[in-house]
């Protein structure tokens, strides 16, 4: 059998038993839990709150908007947190070990957080489409809309957050990444429109992939009137493509070289040093 192929044929696996072992484990199911019911206390507290001159209320917007930024922080911190983890604990030494072990690895936990992510969307839609008002899934375009920015996505974080994994070797380092996220989300366009914004703020929201992600979910989901409070008026789906395209080829490009490094210098003696310095620092 071809080498590559049984790895993610191993790694296919590894993500259907890993997902098996979270829903029994009640620390793992708190961890994918508590962000979708945050979520949905936001929603809730939205639910008929309007913008002025809009043409659908603030809950409305924000629920496709919250959409995809669940799928960008279960993408990063969903593969960060487990690569950080998984050095700590020795699991990421013992699938460098085997032949095809770290493909497998990846594939597993991507496979795992990914079934995950798509449930929790899953969650989130069927909340938004019982509150609100004004959205919309009547015709396949929309769906297929939908489906296509869940996957690309997808595609586009969990490779960064293999990328930070590989760069961060501490749990307590994961703040590190978690501040500027929070300070990303201000400026998004998640809970207020990204055009009333001022235009700094608008620049740097538009580089990161979360603004791109929320706005294809409202192209998918909110009536075309809507579309007025957007930049330009647009729902720019071409562009929203290309830069959701363009963060998965980078990430992916640069992910297995940094995740590759990261292995070969991981040792027993490092994951030792590394553990001894986490009991001290943490008492």
């Amino acid at each position: 059998m071809n080498p590559t192929l049984h790895a993610y044929r191993t790694g296919w696996r590894r993500a259907l038993i890993e997902t098996r072992i979270s829903l029994t484990t009640p620390s793992d199911v708190l961890g994918y839990v508590l962000p979708v019911g945050i979520a949905v206390v936001v929603l809730l507290f939205l639910r008929g709150v309007d913008i002025e001159g809009a043409p659908v209320s603030l809950g409305s917007m924000n629920m496709p908007s919250l959409v995809g930024m669940f799928i960008v922080w279960g993408g990063v911190f969903g593969v960060l947190g487990i690569l950080v983890m998984d050095r700590t604990n020795g699991t990421l030494l013992r699938a460098k070990s085997m032949p095809g072990g770290m493909t497998g690895y990846l594939i597993g936990h991507i496979g795992s957080i990914a079934l995950f992510t798509a449930a929790g969307v899953v969650v989130l839609l069927a909340v938004g489409l019982l509150l609100f008002d004004g959205l919309e899934f009547g015709s396949p375009d929309r769906w297929l809309t939908f489906l296509a920015v869940l996957a690309l996505g997808m595609a586009a974080t969990m490779p960064i957050g293999a990328v930070l994994g590989a760069l961060i070797d501490n749990p307590r380092n994961m703040g590190v990444v978690m501040l500027p996220f929070m300070a990303l989300m201000a400026v998004s366009g998640i809970f207020y429109p990204l055009g009333g914004m001022p235009g700094w703020a608008q620049a740097v929201g538009q580089v990161f992939p979360m603004y791109w992600a929320g706005l294809g979910m409202r192209h998918a989901m909110l009536a075309d009137s809507a579309v007025v409070v957007e930049i330009g008026g647009s729902w720019r789906t071409l562009t929203m493509f290309a830069v959701l395209a363009a963060w998965s080829i980078t990430a992916l490009a640069a992910a297995p070289k940094l995740l590759s490094r990261m292995a070969r210098r991981e040792s027993g003696s490092t994951m030792a040093a590394r553990r001894q310095k986490m009991y001290q620092e943490w008492g």
